[in-house]
Order: structure tokens, then C-alpha cells, then sequence
């Protein structure tokens, strides 16, 4: 009776033991429970979740974690003068959007925004002077140095944050764009327009056997296509940048991944001059009479093409950091 009675006390003590570790267990998975179903609430209504500094230390700073957090601080306020960072936030949320409806969607991976004007704080607390700033919390420790992606390297298209995403976290997220007419429409327009005119002109086509036509028409094509105006068009760049803590303005955009508007147009403006210095020296050639004039003309096309085409090499290197050649300008 004795022996059977101090089983049930070892069993009883077991159970409690076991029960209260359990409890234990419970309370500690609880907190992060609670976070992640909030999380997924949140990203069931959008894909970038908007955090104010106590929303960012309880489920961006929190612990435990179990789940990464890729966050975007900026300041997209129009009196803050970031001309980037409305750029750069649509670019983070098509991101955020080929996340959240990609097969591969789960909960280890969040995206999440923190707006100066709301998290002031969150700026100061990782003591950041600038926006925009993309940084990976990972679900365990610190981040590192290299869990703040380095846009003026890289640029912040929407494949750069995707593959650097994936550096940090080995989630791979294919991007999807949502579709844009406007150049079918344009494109569309055109085509009505020279339509138009050929049918207005029918009895006036001599312009069509004009090589000085076609030649000035193929030329405008290349210019726009090798300054990017496509890329513009796709894109929608800001024309230029101003920097929030300087007020310097910059019209070139520092990275081989990024483009200003006004950029665009002077690379065009560059290779135009380049082009019209070649043709003043095939044109001399072609003279007749004085030959002083011979001279002129090559010795002027011989200078527009040294001269613009050491400014275009300029601007290539101010591109792609450590370029070694250079001619006439750094």
C-alpha cells in the first residue's frame, strides 16, 4: 500500500512538473503568436504595413521573433522635399505586392514602411539623417552591415530590392509589374497621326524620298533610345534630385541603376553634338573652292567631338564608380 502510494505521489509530482513547464512553454509562445497574427492581419489588408515608432519596436524590434522584417523608412511628406522617395516607395511596394501574391507567400517575410512624420523616433534610434534607407531586421539578433541595402550603388528598382531580399533572407521573389497602356496608347496615336497626314499629304510625297528626312528622323530615334527615354517611360524617374540635408541639387543620377530626367536630355544633347561634329569633318572633305573653309569645318567638328565626347565619357564615370579612362574632363 505504502509502494503504491508513492507512485502516485512521483506521478503526481511528474504531471505538475510537466504541467508547469508547459504553462511556461505557453506564455512564451503566446507574445510571438499574438505578434504574427496581427502581422498577417495587417498584411491581409496591405502589403506594406505602416508603422509608427511604438508599432515598430513592439513587431520590428520584439522579441522573440520568428520572422524577417524588411523595412523601408522615408519621408514622403511634400514639405520634407524628397523628390526620390515616392519613386522608391513604388518600387518598394511592387515588391511588397509580388510578395504577398506569389505562390511562395508565407509569414516569414514582412514588408513594412516607418514615414519620418510618423516615426521620428525609429530615425533617431538607428540614427539615419537620410531617406530613403531599405534595412532587413533579421528573426534573431541585430542587423548587420549589410542588412541596409546600398542604393547608391545598386539603385532601388524593384529586382535590386528583390535580389537583395533574397541575399538576406534566401526567399526569391519574382517581380510583376502591373500593366502599362500608355505607350500602346501613345504608340496608337502616332500611328493615326502620320496616317493622318500621309492621307492629307497623298498628293505631296516627296518628303518620303527626302534622305535628309529619313536621316534626321532615324537620328532623333537613336538619341531618345541610347539617352533612356524608354527607361523614363517605364520608370517615371524624378527630374532631379535634391538632397533634404544639403539642398544641393543633383541632375545626375549616382548609380549605373538610376537616371534623372534631365539627365536623360543631356546625354541626348551630347551625343547629338558628337554627331554633328563627325558630319562638319565628312563635310569638309566634300568642299569646294577655299580651302581655309576645309579647316574650319574640321578643325570646329574635330573640337565638338573631343570636347562633348570627353563630357559624356565624364558623366559614364560619375556612373560607374572606378572607371579608369578618362579624356580632357574628370
Amino acid at each position: 500500500m505504502e509502494a503504491k502510494m508513492t507512485k502516485i505521489a512521483v506521478l503526481c509530482v511528474v504531471f505538475a512538473i510537466c504541467s508547469i513547464t508547459y504553462a511556461v512553454q505557453k506564455k512564451k509562445e503566446d507574445p510571438l503568436a499574438d505578434r504574427v497574427q496581427q502581422m498577417v492581419e495587417w498584411n491581409s489588408k496591405k502589403s506594406v504595413i505602416r508603422m509608427n515608432g511604438d508599432k515598430f519596436k513592439q513587431y520590428v524590434r520584439g522579441v522573440p521573433r520568428n520572422y524577417s522584417v524588411i523595412v523601408m523608412l522615408t519621408a514622403l511628406q511634400p514639405q520634407r522635399q524628397c523628390s526620390v522617395c515616392k519613386q522608391a516607395n513604388d518600387e518598394f511596394t511592387i515588391v511588397a505586392n509580388s510578395w504577398r501574391y506569389s505562390n511562395q507567400f508565407s509569414n516569414k517575410l514582412f514588408f513594412a514602411m516607418v514615414d519620418f512624420d510618423e516615426g521620428s523616433d525609429v530615425f533617431q534610434q538607428l540614427k539615419l539623417n537620410t531617406a530613403p534607407v531599405f534595412m532587413h531586421f533579421p528573426p534573431k539578433g541585430k542587423p548587420k552591415k549589410a542588412d541596409t541595402m546600398d542604393i547608391h550603388r545598386v539603385g532601388f528598382a524593384a529586382e535590386q530590392v528583390s535580389r537583395w531580399v533574397q541575399e538576406r533572407t534566401d526567399i526569391q521573389i519574382r517581380i510583376f509589374r502591373p500593366p502599362n497602356y500608355s505607350g500602346t496608347l501613345a504608340l496608337a496615336l502616332l500611328f493615326s497621326l502620320v496616317g493622318g497626314l500621309l492621307y492629307l499629304k497623298r498628293n505631296n510625297l516627296e518628303f518620303l524620298y527626302n534622305k535628309t528626312f529619313w536621316g534626321i528622323a532615324a537620328l532623333s530615334v537613336i538619341f531618345a533610345m541610347t539617352s533612356g527615354q524608354m527607361w523614363n517611360h517605364i520608370r517615371s524617374p524624378p527630374v532631379m534630385h535634391k538632397n533634404p540635408s544639403t539642398g544641393a541639387i543633383h541632375y545626375i543620377h549616382g548609380s549605373s541603376q538610376g537616371q534623372f530626367v534631365a539627365e536623360t536630355y543631356m546625354v541626348m544633347l551630347l551625343n547629338a553634338a558628337i554627331v554633328g561634329g563627325f558630319i562638319l569633318m565628312s563635310e569638309a572633305n566634300t568642299l569646294k573652292g577655299d580651302p581655309g573653309k576645309k579647316r574650319v569645318f574640321a578643325l570646329v567638328g574635330l573640337g565638338c567631338v573631343a570636347v562633348f565626347f570627353s563630357l559624356l565619357l565624364s558623366i559614364f564615370r560619375s556612373k560607374y564608380q572606378g572607371y579608369p579612362y578618362s579624356f580632357l574632363f574628370k
